[in-house]
């Protein structure tokens, strides 16, 4: 019998509902839950491709030591003895958890409970320190607490939007969409983009601001010194309801010429952006990952935040700052304490009678006393031994962390390493000595909270894999195994649930901003039924507003928001040996470490390879041409990855994604190149701002394959796999030219005895290409050439799906291109709809002169939109080219 299973995407933090479908033969498919009030029925690309995420392909199905499959009794043994010898011989500080955005709620709850609680330290910090911590960290100063104010329909009420280090079109695909919407009904409705890149984005801006690296302070300084002479000013709001404001006037007084030298930005810009916000009552300024990944991260946040205190826009509709969280689960990991530094419920580990309250209503035997070693300095104690025993729950620290050559190395060295992961080889489960098996989407259940506050129900809709368990099971089994039975006996996660909000409206009365103690006593029933809601909720109250601090109280003891006073120095990190400015990001189809998104063959399609974008002026001085390979280094590593010219990217400065892994490609782990600086306040590591030199990386000869065969024991110097329709696309590059290409396919790609071959060489021009068949089907296809290979990708993956049964189809593959009358597609633009960039350009010159026409023709860009800045940037090349 076929179901249908409302739950929630694990991709962003915008939080979308989606509705699982499961077909009678277990077929799954995905839509947008119209009912949802984060997404309305929309999704992006990646949520629209989930059902193509959920295979059992290289999942870990059963407990693992040392390799070799275990029963769970056995693992969990050894986990819950090694720890208590560890902790028994060098203290609680030896142990730490490492965690993720990714857990559920009801995960995070139980490892911070179990290790704050009851091992006594508070050594557990998770992912969300890379993406969020500078957000914790500015709110807490400013407002007395980690809260967000405002909420979605903000920024459909708001008549200015500013949106800054943050590319919503790609990372945050839904709101966008929602903004962009806003924007067409009101036209009058004006947006501003501050980003060192001329990012999609863009594509909806009125005014693009691409200040320099950590520039951003100096810039809401000189906004803040402004409105100050402003009538925009709201002397009677900064007087009942703040404290600190001329301490930060003071900080933000900068000349013109101070701002210009700062920002890198012409004066007429800056003025412009200043008359905008200061005219503008309703304005919502939304951060993302640009702000708080940086050595000012907090620093970024409060200067935010103190112009929206001086114009007293906090809290009212259409008006506010707005943190907009990375990953699907930061804000509920926020929630029950996730990070080091503090205590579930937003309470404070630095507040004896916090502690205490928590104490007291787990009935703890300990409550961590001190914070707990923030995300770099964890791995660190790892390397240098204080750290003995490290459990790592659902993330791949050896690829995301900073300095990530010297992570994987601390983790190798690490006495006893446990990993709880849904996939059996990434670059960090290599490394544990206990591998677990954790469930995945689909199989979860429990609640995650977006960045609006709004908390969802994540709900299983497939059954869980082999040995598979979720990962408050095999916390709440180890606390078990330590002697703490009573305090970790759930058998549901409902139960965690109901424990977790209790605890938030515990002897709270309003004093706390986290209050959902309404839901202290849900059941079973009642978890299964719950739906979308907005905190807070506190147990006996009427309707809550949705926004907070309308009423100008904070959580300040006195009731008062804080202007903080923030240093708009910025940081010189280039030297002569590294010149280049490197910003690191996502693109738009790919989450994190391609172990969810790496499987899907459509989201591939649109950038299959790791790349680094770079101002064609800059290419020009260093002698790098479109598509060729190109080496970053810095002092902490080196990666080769392919070279993407255009003037998007701002001189000086390069962008390279962060998704790439051992796993995919062969030296593209960016996070090697990323130093350990961090914020001094929140901890986070600067990804933004990184010293780098480039250079042409010489190949001796380039290569592109598709297979039917996934390739394994690769040794070239450059390599990068992806998915495709019907099996693999393999970008390459050879030291030297080869000389026995038929063998070397036979070696990389286990072709059977009986493929046969069919190719050519030149070894003039130092081409050579070879396909393999059996029977019609093709195998492989290999090019290989002296220049980066000039073959439509997309056509060639089509043929491994096509019969070959004749020479004439065969010899095509061989050539490269397709036979008269078989169209070519072109690379891929619209990755939810497969529509590539030829049969766009067919449909401009057939008369399709819009977004809109080529959306009725193609139906490209009319599911998420976030390609829609690139079909209108291919319309208008071709109107450009039709003009000339």
């Amino acid at each position: 019998m076929s179901i249908e299973v409302k739950t929630t995407c694990p991709y962003c933090g915008v939080g979308c509902g989606v509705i699982a479908s499961v077909g009678n033969a277990g077929t799954v498919s995905v839509k947008g839950d119209p009912d949802h009030p984060a997404n309305f029925g929309r999704l992006c690309s990646k949520g629209s491709a989930l059902a193509e995420t959920i295979d059992l392909d290289g999942r870990v199905l059963t407990p693992e030591i040392a390799g070799q499959p275990v029963g769970w009794d056995e693992a969990l043994d050894l986990v819950a003895t090694r720890f208590a010898e560890t902790i028994a011989e060098h203290g609680p500080d030896s142990v730490t958890f490492y965690v993720s955005g990714q857990l559920l709620t009801e995960d995070y709850y139980v490892a911070n409970k179990l290790m704050k609680g009851f091992i006594g330290s508070a050594n557990i910090d998770t992912n969300s320190r890379l993406c969020m911590a500078s957000s914790v960290a500015g709110h807490r100063r400013a407002f007395g607490s980690d809260t967000v104010p405002g909420c979605y329909e903000d920024l459909e009420l708001a008549d200015l939007i500013v949106l800054t280090g943050s590319n919503l079109a790609w990372c945050h695909p839904v709101l966008y969409q929602r903004i962009a919407a806003a924007k067409a009904a009101r036209p009058a409705m004006k947006i501003v983009v501050i980003d060192p890149r001329r990012t999609m984005t863009c594509d909806i801006a009125d005014l693009h601001l691409a200040v320099a690296a950590d520039g951003d302070v100096a810039l809401f300084n000189g906004l803040l010194a402004h409105l100050a002479a402003s009538p925009a000013l709201d002397q009677s709001y900064i007087a009942t309801h703040t404290q600190g404001f001329a301490d930060a006037f003071a900080a933000a007084s900068l000349s013109m010429v101070e701002l210009i030298e700062a920002t890198g930005l012409p004066a007429m810009q800056i003025r412009q952006f200043f008359q905008l916000f200061e005219t503008t009552e309703k304005v919502v300024t939304c951060y993302s990952q640009g702000v708080n990944q940086s050595s000012s991260g907090s620093d970024k946040v409060n200067a935010i935040i103190n112009c929206h205190l001086a114009t007293g826009r906090v809290g009212r509709p259409g008006m506010g700052p707005f943190s907009l969280t990375g990953q699907p689960n930061a804000m509920g990991g926020r929630e029950v304490g996730g990070l080091a530094n503090m205590l579930a419920a937003h309470m404070a580990l630095d507040n004896p009678e916090h502690r205490d309250r928590v104490q007291r209503f787990w009935q703890a035997p300990v409550i961590a006393d001190k914070p707990g070693l923030k995300a770099v300095e964890m791995f660190k104690a790892v390397a240098d031994g204080r750290i003995k025993a490290l459990w790592i729950m659902s993330t791949n620290p050896v690829v995301s962390m900073p300095d990530a050559d010297a992570v994987k190395a601390a983790i190798a060295a690490c006495p006893f390493v446990v990993v709880s992961d849904i996939m059996r080889d990434t670059d960090t489960t290599r490394l544990a000595h206990v591998l677990l098996p954790a469930t995945g989407w689909g199989e979860k259940d429990g609640t995650v909270t977006n960045s609006e506050r709004r908390i969802s129900r994540q709900r299983a809709f497939l059954p869980a894999p082999g040995e598979a368990r979720p990962d408050w099971w095999q916390l709440a089994e180890v606390g078990r195994r330590l002697g703490f039975a009573e305090a970790f006996a759930y058998g549901v996660p409902a139960e965690i649930f109901a424990e977790h909000a209790a605890l938030s409206g515990f002897e709270n009365d309003g004093t706390r901003d986290f209050d959902i103690g309404a839901h202290g006593a849900i059941d079973a029933a009642g978890f299964a039924a719950l739906t979308p809601f907005q905190w807070p909720q506190p147990s006996g109250a009427g309707p809550q507003e949705t926004r907070f601090f309308a009423d100008g109280r904070f959580y300040h003891a006195d009731g008062k928001a804080r202007f903080v006073a923030v240093d708009a120095a910025v940081p010189v990190r280039v030297t002569e040996a590294h010149p280049l400015v490197l910003n690191t990001g996502r693109v738009r189809d790919h989450w994190h470490t391609l172990t969810r998104t790496g499987k899907s063959a459509r989201l591939s399609g649109h950038l299959a390879e790791p790349f680094a974008e770079i101002h064609p002026d800059d290419a020009r001085a260093l002698d790098i041409r479109d598509a060729d390979l190109v080496e970053i280094g810095s002092p902490t590593g080196r990666v080769i990855v392919r070279a993407l010219l255009t003037p998007r990217q701002a001189r000086g400065g390069l962008f390279v994604p962060m998704h790439w892994t051992d796993e995919f490609a062969a030296r593209a782990r960016v996070d090697t190149l990323v130093p350990s600086f961090t914020d001094p306040v929140s901890g986070q590591p600067a990804s933004k701002h990184v010293a780098v030199s480039a250079r042409r990386f010489a190949a001796g000869a380039y290569g592109f394959a598709v297979s039917t065969l996934k390739p394994q024991g690769l040794d070239t110097p450059y390599w990068a796999l992806a998915k495709a329709n019907g099996g693999w696309r393999v970008e390459l590059a050879f030291e030297t030219p080869l000389d026995d290409i038929e063998a070397w396919c036979r070696t990389h790609f286990a072709l059977p005895a009986e493929a046969e071959s069919l190719g050519y060489s030149d070894r003039m021009s130092g081409d050579a290409r070879i396909a393999f068949f059996v029977g019609e089907q093709l195998l492989l296809a290999l090019f290989v050439a002296s220049q980066p290979v000039a073959v439509s990708r997309n056509w060639a993956i089509g043929q491994l799906s096509e019969p070959h049964a004749d020479s004439r189809t065969r010899f095509a593959v061989v050539a490269g291109r397709p036979g008269a009358g078989r169209a070519d597609p072109g690379a891929t633009v619209c990755s939810c709809f497969s529509v590539g960039v030829n049969q766009i350009v067919s449909a401009v010159r057939a008369g399709c002169g819009t977004v809109e026409a080529i959306g009725a023709t193609l139906s490209a860009g009319t599911n998420c939109g976030s390609c829609r800045a690139e079909i209108r940037g291919i319309i208008d090349g071709c109107q450009v080219a039709a003009a000339e």
